[in-house]
Order: C-alpha cells, then sequence, then structure tokens
C-alpha cells in the first residue's frame, strides 16, 4: 500500500508520488495498491508493506489517520510479525525524521531511483526472516534508516547529547542516497482529475547551482543535475505530448540548464503550437524575451520569480545572486513578451532582516507596478523557517514576521498588488516539524487531524512540557553551532563544518 497524505487530485499532481508507485508497479513481484485520503485503490486480502511519501511538514499528523484507518498500530514499537512494515520518503523525511521516527518501520533517506528497488530487493531476500531479522538487515542498506535500532541519549537537563546505535553491528549514521544518472524523471499518470489537470510534468533539473542559504530544494538534494536534452529531455516531451497537450517544466531553477535556451527553441517549433505550457520558478537573471515570448505563444499567462527580498543587503546576506536591475528587466521582458502577469516570491523575518528591508520589499513592488504599466503583480510571502541541512538550520522563527506580514498588505493591497501571505502561526508549526527530536511524536499522535489547529498544537505541547525542550529555545531562539542537532546522525551532501563555512559569518 502506498499513501499520501491529501486528497487524490493533490497526491497525483506529486511528480515524486507518481514515480515511487509507477517503480512499485513495473516490478513483478510487487502488488501496489494507493491509497488518498478521499479515495483509494482496492485493498489487498493482507499488506506486507505500507508506505508513505511526505513533501510537507503539516501533512504528518495525517500518517497516523491512514494508519489507524487500515488498522494499523501508530507506533512502531507496538507492530508485531503479522502487521506491515511502514516506511516512508519524500524531502520531509529525508532532511529530519525525527519527530515522526516512533511512528515509522524505515525511512528511506535520498533519491529513490536506486534505493527504492534496493529496498525492495533486500525485503524479498529476507522475507522469511522475521521482523527485527528483517529490519537489522535493511538497517545495513546505504541510505535505509531503522529508526528502532538507533536510541537518543540526553543530558540529565533534558539536552540531546547523541543518537546512536543499539549495538555495534548497525552503522553509526545514515548518508541520504543520491541519484547521479542522465536522467530525471516525468509524469507516469496524466489525469484530468489532478489539481493540475491533464498535465505530462517533465523534471529539468535537480537542485540548484545557487545555494540560497535558507534553501532546502537546494542543498538537500546536491548536487546540481542536468539530463541531456536530446537523451532524456526532449524523449521524455514527446511522450507525454502524445497523450495530452498540457506540458509542465519543473524544477527549483529550469532555467540555468545549459541548454534550456536550445529546449525553448524547440518548444518553439510550428508543431507545437497547440500545446500549452508551464515552466516553474525561474531564476529572475535568467529571464530573456523569448522566454516570456515562447510562454506567451504556448499559452502562458504569467512567470513566476522568487526575489526573497527588495533589500539588496538581505539578498547578500541570504546568498540570492540577483541584483534590483535584473528584476527590473525580468518584469519588462514579461510584459513585452506577451504575457500579463509576474509572480513574485519573498520572505520575512530572514536573520538580520530590519523593518527597513521589508519596506524596501513593498517599494520594490510599487516601483514595479509603476514602471510596467498594465503588468499584473502578486507577491506570495512565506516567513522564514529554519530547515535541516542547510546553513541558516541553526537560526530560528522570528516573531517580528507577523507584524511584518501585516506592513506588506498595509502598503500592496491598497495599491491592487494581490499578496499571497502564508500563515506565521503555520510557520511556526512547520519549525516544530524541522527543528524537533523523538519526543516530539506524542504531540503530533495527541493533535492528530481532529485538534490540528494552532490551538490544538500549542496544547498538546503544553501537555507533555515536561518532556519537551521550551517552546521558546525550540521555535525561536537561534543555536549556537556546537550544539547537537535532532538529524546529526544522518549525513546530508554537505558536512556540518562546511554548513558552518556557508554561513558566510551571518551568525
Amino acid at each position: 500500500m502506498l499513501a499520501f497524505p491529501s486528497t487524490y487530485s493533490v497526491g497525483i499532481t506529486s511528480l515524486g508520488y507518481q514515480v515511487v508507485w509507477a517503480t512499485l508497479a513495473k516490478r513483478p513481484d510487487v502488488d501496489v495498491r494507493r491509497l488518498f485520503t478521499d479515495q483509494g485503490d482496492p485493498l489487498h486480502r493482507h499488506c506486507d508493506l505500507f508506505g508513505l511519501s511526505l513533501s510537507w511538514e503539516l501533512d504528518g499528523p495525517v500518517l497516523l489517520d491512514l494508519l489507524q484507518q487500515q488498522r494499523i498500530p501508530i507506533w512502531a514499537s507496538q507492530r508485531g510479525e503479522n502487521d506491515p512494515l511502514v516506511f516512508g520518503g519524500g524531502p520531509v523525511l529525508t532532511a529530519n525524521p525525527e519527530p515522526l521516527a516512533p511512528f515509522f518501520d524505515v525511512v528511506l533517506l535520498g533519491d529513490g531511483e536506486d534505493l527504492l528497488p534496493a529496498f525492495i530487493d533486500a525485503l524479498q531476500l529476507h522475507r522469511n526472516a522475521t521482523r527485527s531479522q528483517r529490519l537489522r538487515q535493511l538497517a545495513q542498506l546505504p541510505g535505509v534508516y531503522v529508526p528502532s535500532l538507533y536510541v537518543p541519549r540526553y543530558s540529565k537537563e533534558g539536552v540531546l547529547e547523541r543518537v546512536e546505535p543499539v549495538d555495534a553491528g548497525i552503522p553509526a549514521t545514515v548518508a541520504k542516497q543520491t541519484w547521479r544518472g542522465n536522467n530525471l524523471t516525468h509524469s507516469e499518470v496524466i489525469t484530468p482529475e489532478a489539481a493540475w489537470p491533464s498535465i505530462h510534468m517533465v523534471e529539468v533539473v535537480r537542485s540548484c547551482p545557487e545555494l540560497c542559504r535558507f534553501c532546502l530544494a537546494s542543498y538537500l538534494t546536491l548536487p546540481f543535475r542536468t539530463p541531456s536534452l536530446e537523451a532524456n529531455l526532449i524523449p521524455a516531451v514527446e511522450l507525454g505530448l502524445k497523450a495530452t497537450a498540457r506540458l509542465g517544466l519543473l524544477g527549483a531553477s529550469v532555467t540555468q540548464h545549459p541548454q534550456f535556451n536550445d529546449l525553448l527553441s524547440w518548444l518553439a517549433q510550428d508543431r507545437f503550437d497547440g500545446i500549452r505550457l508551464s515552466v516553474s520558478s525561474v531564476r529572475a537573471a535568467t529571464v530573456t524575451p523569448q522566454l516570456a515570448q515562447i510562454l506567451a505563444k504556448r499559452g502562458g499567462k504569467s512567470l513566476t520569480i522568487a526575489i526573497e527580498s527588495g533589500s539588496e543587503r538581505m539578498r547578500e546576506v541570504v546568498n540570492k545572486k540577483l541584483n534590483t536591475d535584473e528584476i527590473y528587466a525580468a518584469a519588462r521582458y514579461a510584459k513585452d513578451g506577451g504575457l500579463t502577469g509576474l509572480k513574485l516570491y519573498g520572505m520575512v523575518g530572514l536573520p538580520t532582516e530590519e523593518e527597513s528591508d521589508v519596506e524596501a520589499t513593498a517599494d520594490l513592488l510599487l516601483a514595479l507596478k509603476k514602471a510596467t504599466p498594465g503588468l499584473r503583480l502578486s507577491l506570495g510571502v512565506s516567513t522564514f523557517v529554519p530547515k535541516a541541512h542547510t546553513p541558516f538550520q541553526w537560526y530560528g522563527v522570528r516573531p517580528e514576521a507577523e507584524k511584518r506580514l501585516k506592513l506588506l498588505a498595509k502598503r500592496l493591497q491598497p495599491k491592487g498588488i494581490e499578496l499571497r501571505p502564508e500563515s506565521y502561526g503555520w510557520s511556526v508549526i512547520q519549525a516544530l516539524f524541522s527543528r524537533s527530536d523523538r519526543r516530539l511524536a506524542p504531540v503530533i499522535a495527541a493533535v492528530g487531524s481532529q485538534n490540528n489547529s494552532l490551538g490544538g498544537w500549542k496544547k498538546a505541547y503544553r501537555e507533555h512540557a515536561n518532556t519537551l525542550p521550551p517552546w521558546q529555545e525550540l521555535i525561536h531562539n537561534i543555536w549556537s553551532t556546537s550544539v547537537v542537532l535532532p538529524w546529526d546522525h544522518l549525513d546530508g551532501p554537505l558536512t556540518k563544518a562546511t554548513l558552518v563555512g556557508h554561513l558566510g559569518g551571518n551568525i
């Protein structure tokens, strides 16, 4: 059983979920069924494996509902020989699985191209062994983390000192796995019932070379990888366009593929006149008139760029290699190319940010509106949340961010600029997941989806306060780079010392 913690229309749009499902479905020795919160395939008479793909911290409690619906004990320690092994993967679990670790028998860390087949092969090889024997064998595989075989150790004051294996036969650390092949992924399922109806998605790049200091999408997935245009991208696009006229090019920085302009020129051919093309967020400095013209020609209405802040100082702090002139140029090219909208993404509450930096963001948007009349502008803005394996993992959520979201709304909305803010309160709960260790698991179990409100989370945290670090320390404080992090026993692409170096003197 392969589950997704949301509805079918949302889950089937997840390229990661699609690829995992297809990988399992193509194996003759696996009979995989899909499960969503609103529907699922016919259930097995007996389920040996229950998998979950987790891309968003706040979907964590849904796992417990799905397990309970299948009559699977939510705690791994309570499962017996007749219960399925519960495994999970995805960026949330790869970054920091510890808050959810007591619910999983196995966590797969990293890219699934090699990791998932190796996991299934090992299960088949040891399928007649006892549950504990199978888990010990799985723990020997690179990238396979078995939480029950690792024990957190705390000081008398409740400070995490280390997470160590239960004995010498278990690896001391587990390393994220990285796919280094010359091909990436594309849609396996195209359906009008998806949140993005009838779209064929093609992964153009994986990771991002820019390395903004807060960015999980770049740091966790290093190195930056670009598949071959002729051998991979064009065949993947051709395959999808046999089934649909809607194409989506995905990646953290798609325009930085070294052959992206060649791909655009290929898509500009007259034989593609009937297709609708969309491109995920692009680096502002790489926007060209050609990109805007082809998107407009292929049914595009807008372009999306991430600026992080209108303040050049803040962009330097986060290592955003982007100057203000390049932002103006991107807006001008978008309008001149025939697009009607420009979507910008930014943040508040970044480390060292001052209110004047947020005012600079408002000033920039208002100046862009004046410089490109008729171009519809919108700003999506989130609160900075620290993420594991990034240089800014030691920073906390800044309470001033809530006020600064309101400041942007006050300045921009009366001027006709759409503001799409993410909830400050839910950003705090994201940080709860991204910074916590296993002691958070009882809080997650107490909240579930029934009490999944900000008040429900804070109440559950208070009720377990005697076993948890203080809220202020966990959510808001800046941590010393010498502290033991909950994920220190899980190796990401870069070492802790390298991440400290990438801080650039900011802490």
